[in-house]
Parts: C-alpha cells; sequence; structure tokens
C-alpha cells in the first residue's frame, strides 16, 4: 500500500499482518475517489471522519494533501496500534486523533460534525446498509457535507434520500451521501 499523494506521495507502509480483518482500498479506487474529493473540497480547510479505519490510509492521504484535523475510529486493536505508529512516522500526531472503539458507539457519542466522513466497513457487516441512516440520525455531517461508503455490488443505496451519486472501481462501489445545506 502506498500513499498516492500530496507531501507523503509514494510513501509505501506495510501492516504487520496479513490476516487482519481489513480490506484495503485499492490505489485504483483511492486516486479515483481523492480526484473527486480535490476537485471539490479545500482538503486543508476539512474536518474528517475515518471509520473502520484499518491500516489509516485515508486518514494518511487527507494527511498529505493538506488536512490537519482527521478523526480516526476502529476497533480491532492491531489496526489501531498500526495507526498510531504510522502516525508517529511520519510525524503527523498533531493532525490526527486515534479511537479504539466500536464505531457505531462511537456515532452516537462523539457531538462532533465533520465535512467529509469515509465508512469503509467489512463487507459482510450485517449492519452496512444501516450506516448512512445512522450518521444523519446523530447530525455527523455539516450542511453540504459528504458520506463516503464503500461496498460491494450486493448493495443498492439509489433510493436512500440523502443519496448524491455512486463511482465504481472494479467490484469497489463509493455510494456518496450528501447532508442538504439547511436553506434546502
Amino acid at each position: 500500500m502506498r500513499i498516492i499523494g500530496g507531501k507523503f506521495k509514494g510513501r509505501k507502509f506495510i501492516p504487520p499482518a496479513k490476516n487482519w480483518p481489513t480490506r484495503p482500498t485499492t490505489d485504483f479506487a483511492k486516486e479515483g475517489l481523492f480526484n473527486i474529493i480535490q476537485n471539490t473540497w479545500p482538503i486543508e480547510d476539512m474536518k474528517v471522519l475515518d471509520l473502520f479505519g484499518g491500516t489509516g490510509s485515508h486518514s494518511y492521504e487527507f494527511i498529505s494533501r493538506g488536512c490537519k484535523n482527521v478523526t480516526y475510529v476502529d476497533k480491532f486493536g492491531g489496526c489501531v496500534a498500526f495507526a498510531k505508529k504510522m502516525a508517529k512516522e511520519l510525524d503527523i500526531e498533531d493532525d490526527i486523533r486515534i479511537y479504539k472503539a466500536d464505531v457505531f458507539k462511537f456515532m452516537a457519542s462523539t457531538g462532533e460534525q465533520y465535512h467529509y466522513i469515509f465508512a469503509g466497513p467489512p463487507y459482510p457487516l450485517p449492519t452496512l446498509d444501516t450506516i448512512p441512516d445512522r450518521i444523519f440520525e446523530h447530525e455527523l455531517l455539516r450542511p453540504g457535507g459528504w458520506l463516503v461508503l464503500e461496498h460491494n455490488p450486493n448493495h443498492d443505496f439509489k433510493k436512500h434520500p440523502r443519496y448524491l451519486e455512486e463511482r465504481h472501481y472494479g467490484k469497489t462501489i463509493f455510494s456518496i451521501f450528501e447532508e442538504l445545506d439547511e436553506e434546502e
């Protein structure tokens, strides 16, 4: 895995275990997603939430591109330890808050709002389809903010009231949801 843009562009990182409960987003899919993000948002001004953070790949990508306010959440201790190690190695500890927590409990208790939320849950997660509703129920997005949910073709969110669009990268799908502006 590697960071594909910004000040850490090309930096490779290798998680220490092959049997982690993670499914890292491919570089191809991540590059496509970040092209959309960079053309939509001023990354340096964003407040980002990375749910099911895994290796931390999305978090590092945002920070590499200038974001100074990233929150990473994962419940797997090995992933959290790896994210902390990478934050120290990259000297980005001031730019990232790392939480070892159940994502659903975190969403219910954080009380914060974000410009952008990325959720990359395990595809077989039985509650994957509830993630968008829980994000909006807990008002985690600022007006105009986006939720990007990574999933496979077994899930379809086109009928969700906050659905904006989706992008396909092989079998990886990013469904994008938007928090409506208060004026709308």
